[in-house]
């Protein structure tokens, strides 16, 4: 084993991110970012619940309707449960971590990302009672926002909106069966049975979506003055077709992307923008991913031409195309003033896996200014996110609690009103505008990781809680924004993008602060099986930009009186490369100049990531 020591600097060169020494603690910002999603929960809260000036509320949702739709999120300062923003929020969720789950897992934060995602699931499950049938929203904006209350005073109306064949919705059935296939690519390994649940919702909602087509504010008029789905929904229903391509690997989704392709706007639209409206710009990314894969067989003709789109959207954020996105002199992607940060995050996101699948393929971009290297797009999503962690023209930090200067009036009934675990007198619908809104104090309750609106064209910020504007968060400016910090923290780790997705089972969610302790310098006990035993040791540890990695030495022995030929162990909670094993599947084999292991004698393997050991197990073993 001695020929690994001279590979530490290869080690090294591979586990830190270009970014790790960075200015920004991205771990930081990714914690706080997925805490936001639980301030936002409608329903009744965990025991686990962290933001704990929250309580229950909407508990009689859907009641008026026959239909219990208890639970799922608020999509930004309201109290209204508006159905499209919010599945798009669970598929970006979703795609974080199916992207960057490994990172997450690292840090500590897949746990957290995962319940985020199923709470919104949990949902959608609940609006979904029969295969056509859809609830799109609870409430409605107009009494809402007639109102200033805490979720747990609201004394609006709670009807349920819903679509059916009658009264269609295919952007709305369409990315609602996005969001349940992405979601069960999350829970594969965890909960199989909770990820066949989901693809079958996804299933019937596709089947839904597509066969009685219609705009779903055409049937849930209340939605129009808010959410809007100003590009229809031929979008919706080529992202619904590429997610569950990638959920099931079904023939017949990437059927749907090839023949429809053109029809559908997916190989014609040059997108600036990418959203909780417009999806071209995803599905284009997604369908490029498959072309890089080899999987598009006989469509390769259409899907390159989803690729061109892709690229030309890559490019234009760069600002190296015809026709480019718009920046602020401070450098961040601007497209309206109303809650821009949703088309920061949305774009950077795309720029970030886009990067990383052109990488994992030793490919570089295409734009009309020539050949751009991947990592230039990793980069633009970096500046984009250092901007909105502070590093901008007014040095103010955009997420809420992170930094030293961000918003403190922020938008948001529940933050801006003193919390009902603190003063369970009722707030009324008129009485909290007179009392809490119109006040110039800062918020009480402090909205954690929430990503306001953000800046104007010209970087300017006016931090007051009626610049709705500017100062409203939404849980879809975030959900994006947990991938690329995930990245941006943990760097690529060395593995192929373009391999199929194994989302790392979460280590159990801790919800009280412990102690922090450093792996154990003595060796862990030994586990055996039977006649195998496993024992393991840090060897050696070292600091390399800002964060510790460790060595692992591991050393399993065959006790028995007979030869060990055949040994597969399943290594769990593992950040970093090996050495001294073959992959195979989900498990480890013998290392390819072993084929076995004699009584008595012992094979070593060794690994190299900045957390506690692995959980090492024997899976099978064959002794002869």
């Amino acid at each position: 084993m001695k020929n690994l020591l001279c590979m530490f600097p290869l080690v090294l060169l591979l586990l830190s991110s270009p970014f790790a020494s960075a200015g920004h603690d991205y771990g930081q910002a990714l914690s706080k970012g997925i805490l936001f999603f639980e301030a936002q929960r409608s329903g009744y809260l965990p025991h686990n619940q962290r933001v704990s000036w929250r309580a229950h509320s909407g508990l009689q949702d859907g009641k008026a309707s026959g239909v219990d739709l208890v639970g799922g999120y608020y999509d930004a300062g309201d109290n209204v449960k508006f159905g499209l923003p919010m599945a798009f929020t669970v598929t970006m969720l979703s795609w974080s971590i199916i992207e960057y789950g490994k990172q997450m897992a690292a840090s500590g934060e897949l746990g957290h990302a995962m319940e985020a995602v199923k709470w919104g699931t949990d949902y959608f499950i609940k609006a979904h009672p029969q295969p056509n049938v859809l609830y799109g929203e609870v409430g409605d904006g107009n009494t809402d926002h007639y109102c200033w209350q805490r979720p747990e005073d609201m004394t609006t109306d709670r009807h349920g909106y819903r679509i059916d064949p009658s009264n269609p919705g295919s952007d709305l059935a369409g990315e609602t069966a996005a969001a349940m296939a992405a979601a069960s690519m999350v829970f594969r390994r965890s909960n199989p049975a909770y990820s066949g649940e989901l693809l079958r919702h996804a299933y019937e909602l596709f089947d839904f979506a597509d066969k009685y087509r219609g705009k779903y504010d055409s049937s849930i008029t209340v939605a129009q003055k808010y959410y809007r789905s100003i590009s229809g929904y031929n979008d919706e229903l080529l992202w619904a077709a590429a997610w569950l391509y990638q959920a099931s690997n079904k023939q017949y989704y990437l059927n749907y992307l090839g023949i429809n392709g053109d029809s559908m706007g997916g190989t014609g639209w040059s997108m600036t923008e990418f959203g909780w409206d417009v999806k071209y710009a995803g599905v284009q990314t997604l369908v490029a991913k498959f072309l890089m894969q080899g999987k598009a067989g006989h469509h390769a003709p259409v899907f390159e031409r989803y690729q061109q789109k892709a690229e030309s959207f890559m490019c234009s954020c760069l600002g190296k195309s015809n026709r480019n996105v718009q920046k602020t002199p401070g450098g961040l992607i601007f497209r309206q003033r109303w809650n821009n940060m949703q088309f920061v995050t949305s774009a950077s996101f795309l720029a970030t896996v886009y990067s990383d699948y052109l990488a994992s393929s030793g490919r570089n971009l295409r734009c009309n200014s020539g050949i751009v290297p991947p990592a230039e797009l990793l980069s633009l999503a970096k500046s984009q996110v250092d901007y909105i962690l502070g590093d901008n023209p007014r040095a103010t930090s955009y997420m809420v609690g992170y930094g030293s200067n961000f918003p403190q009036r922020v938008h948001h009934r529940g933050s801006s009103i003193v919390s009902i675990k603190v003063n369970p007198s009722f707030v009324s619908c008129r009485g909290g505008y007179a009392t809490w809104f119109s006040s110039k104090r800062s918020d009480p309750n402090l909205l954690v990781g929430a990503l306001v609106g953000g800046p104007d064209a010209y970087d300017d910020f006016a931090d007051e809680r009626d610049n709705y504007e500017q100062t409203e968060p939404a849980t879809y400016n975030n959900a994006p924004l947990i991938g690329i910090l995930a990245r941006l923290g943990g760097g690529h780790g060395g593995y192929n993008q373009l391999l199929p997705v194994a989302v790392p089972v979460p280590m159990p969610v801790v919800t009280k602060p412990q102690p922090s302790s450093n792996p154990k310098t003595t060796p862990s006990p030994a586990s055996s099986s039977g006649p195998i035993s496993i024992e393991q040791e840090m060897t050696t540890s070292w600091v390399a930009n800002g964060r510790t990695y460790y060595r692992y030495s591991t050393v399993v022995t065959n006790k028995s009186n007979k030869s060990l030929n055949s040994l597969n162990l399943s290594i769990s909670k593992l950040y970093g490369p090996v050495w001294g094993l073959t992959k195979s599947g989900d498990s480890y084999t013998f290392p390819s100049w072993l084929s076995s292991l004699s009584p008595g004698k012992s094979l070593e393997f060794v690994y190299i990531h900045s957390a506690s050991p692995a959980d090492v197990s024997v899976a099978n073993y064959v002794l002869a």
